[in-house]
């Protein structure tokens, strides 16, 4: 049975109301975690709190659910600084290495339509069916990563998407390159696998300067295709444009396999418990995935709520969809943008190499951006510091620099609009704005994320899924009109009328950036998973929790309902209990929630008599 100090809590109306009848005692509660909480119900016998004790409620079951006050120090947040960032820059590599894949293709589009006798748009199909699966794979990979670990989720990824380059590089025909650059797209994990390993190591406090890292990898792998791509397609045949994609996604997956630790915390916390179980120390403690039986957790019901995790998400959470659609756009326009830069630039005599090079102001503006975010980043963990109670200031605050750079976007586009014309103006004018609008893509997809990992912690692979799917799907829709709309649109002048169009699409987007800061927390408030998550961490000392107990409502996933849920899944009622324990090892968090009940029950009682 659990140790006579693990604090012991009703799970259910009947239980509390028969807590209800029971004296109550003091409770003692660590100085650390604020004023005195209400005692806790206890019980009348042994009987009782054995039926409770260790939240499972069948009265015969002596498992303990290890918490992760028990083991915090050998969680993915304990880590080191320095293997953290070792970790993180194999995820950065990993993430170049998917945006790479997107983008190569391109320059091996012209060799496709040479050699198999299709028109350049047909081609072009390769790059499209790519990318609108690729949106559909990061919703698909994300929510298993939360289940099964990121690490063998990534792997199997990387290994997939590397063993469809095969039937692309050795084609014989046009079929087979479409059915591997699909099967290629379907199987990349993207970039919401990559960024929840940022929720696995970093609190929410300290998180920025991550997603900062990252979030540059994702938009510059796309930015690097394009520059490797001009020399492929000068000096190689159109089919190297795929080996070189092969060897670097072979390089990255080994390196992966090698540097990269699991990190998933409910992962590592089965691992732990089983660990402690085998050497002897602690016989009855288990990991939360282990209490539940593998075959009720992945039922057919539970395999298709947990796949549907990621797309409920985006339909039902107003920030998730807010947000997604926003990115999502502002990536759109950007990559209807780049597609006019062969247009542009061979106006002025540039080949293929240096129409490769013309990307660069890109790559420049997303480093300035980056650069930019460090103070920024620097101002908004002072204000979340100086106002710990401010949930404007926890949150929103995330998205104020957006204030000030989101407006680069239409800027940038106006302005290459109007200097795209060819001689007898000079290139290096577009390029100064292209790099403006570089700026602007990768502030919109930072703070975004940023704000959306915050708001959903252990969850947020789902929760960015719908970003990716967002700006991943419309870039794949787009892919085919692209090269019609720069051409066929405005007569002599199609490239700035086109360009203008998309200036003016884009000021509705940035007004949509202020309308979503100052309504922020109407935003919040009318996502439920999200508010569910937040009264976890307030309830937890203003920590993450690993997943969301099922006391805190139905969470859009798997294992509703289950033993696991019914107790406090993270650094709370610990097998530890008293001082050894991390944070609030008295379970006051629950004891409140306890209490709040047992006072409702009271009211109706009163009613009723």
């Amino acid at each position: 049975m659990a140790p006579s100090n693990m604090a012991h809590f009703p799970t259910n109306d009947s239980q509390l109301a028969h807590a209800q009848t029971s004296p109550q005692v003091p409770s003692e509660t660590s100085s650390d975690v604020g004023p005195k909480e209400s005692p806790p119900a206890t019980f009348n016998n042994e009987k009782d709190q054995a039926s409770l004790g260790d939240g499972l409620g069948d009265g015969t079951d002596d498992r303990i659910e290890i918490t992760e006050d028990d083991c915090y120090d050998e969680l993915g947040f304990c880590f080191t600084e320095s293997k953290k960032w070792l970790v993180l820059t194999v995820i950065f590599l990993v993430q170049v290495s998917m945006n790479f894949n997107t983008s190569l293709y391109s320059n091996a589009a012209k060799g496709i339509s040479q050699e198999f006798g299709v028109s350049a748009q047909g081609a072009r199909c390769g790059a499209m069916i790519f990318l609108v699966l690729y949106a559909f794979g990061c919703e698909l990979w994300a929510p298993w990563s939360e289940e099964f670990g990121r690490k063998p989720i990534l792997q199997l990824s990387l290994l997939l998407v590397n063993i469809w380059q095969l039937p692309v590089a050795l084609a014989p025909n046009f079929a087979s390159i479409m059915v591997g650059r699909a099967l290629g797209g379907l199987s990349s994990a993207g970039g919401s696998v990559t960024l929840g390993m940022i929720a696995d190591m970093w609190e929410a406090d300290h998180q920025q300067y991550a997603v900062a890292f990252v979030v540059f990898s994702s938009v510059g792998g796309s930015i690097l295709g394009p520059v490797v791509g001009g020399f492929s397609e000068k000096f190689l045949d159109w089919r190297w444009s795929i080996w070189i994609q092969l060897i670097f996604g072979v390089a990255v997956q080994a390196a992966h396999l090698i540097f990269v630790p699991e990190t998933r915390t409910t992962i590592l916390m089965n691992r732990i418990a089983k660990k402690r179980r085998e050497a002897g120390t602690h016989p009855n403690l288990y990991g939360p995935d282990e209490i539940t039986p593998f075959r009720e957790r992945f039922s057919a019901k539970e395999i298709l709520v947990t796949w549907m995790r990621p797309f409920k998400m985006f339909l039902t959470e107003p920030i998730v969809l807010t947000l997604s659609l926003l990115s999502g756009f502002s990536d759109a326009l950007i990559f209807m943008f780049i597609q006019s830069f062969s247009l542009v630039y061979t106006q002025w005599g540039f080949g293929t190499v240096a129409q490769g090079l013309s990307f660069l102001p890109i790559l420049v503006g997303y480093f300035l951006a980056w650069f930019m975010f460090v103070p920024a980043i620097k101002r908004n963990i002072k204000e979340r510091h100086d106002k710990p109670d401010d949930e404007k200031a926890q949150y929103e605050s995330r998205l104020w620099f957006l204030l000030y750079t989101a407006p680069c976007l239409p800027i940038g586009l106006i302005g290459f609009a109007w200097t795209c014309s060819g001689p007898p103006l000079h290139w290096i004018g577009s390029s100064v704005f292209a790099a403006i609008v570089g700026i602007a893509n990768y502030s919109i997809y930072m703070a975004t994320i940023d704000y959306m990992i915050t708001a959903y912690g252990p969850y947020s692979a789902s929760a960015t899924g719908g970003n990716g799917w967002s700006r991943d799907f419309l870039a794949g829709v787009l892919t085919i009109p692209a090269t019609p709309f720069f051409t066929n649109i405005g007569g002599k002048q199609h490239l700035q009328i086109a360009s203008t169009i998309l200036f003016a699409i884009s000021f509705v987007l940035v007004i949509a950036v202020y309308v979503i800061y100052w309504k922020g927390p109407i935003l919040r408030a009318r996502s439920p998973f999200a508010q569910q998550l937040k009264d976890a961490k307030d309830d937890n000392g203003g920590r993450r929790v690993s997943f969301l107990p099922t006391g805190y409502g139905s969470q859009p996933g798997s294992r509703r309902g289950s033993r696991r849920g019914s107790r406090m899944g993270s650094r709370k009622a610990s097998y530890a209990g008293g001082a050894g324990s991390r944070g609030n090892s008295t379970g006051v968090g629950h004891n409140k929630q306890v209490q709040k009940k047992l006072a409702q029950l009271q009211q109706e009682q009163s009613k009723a008599e």
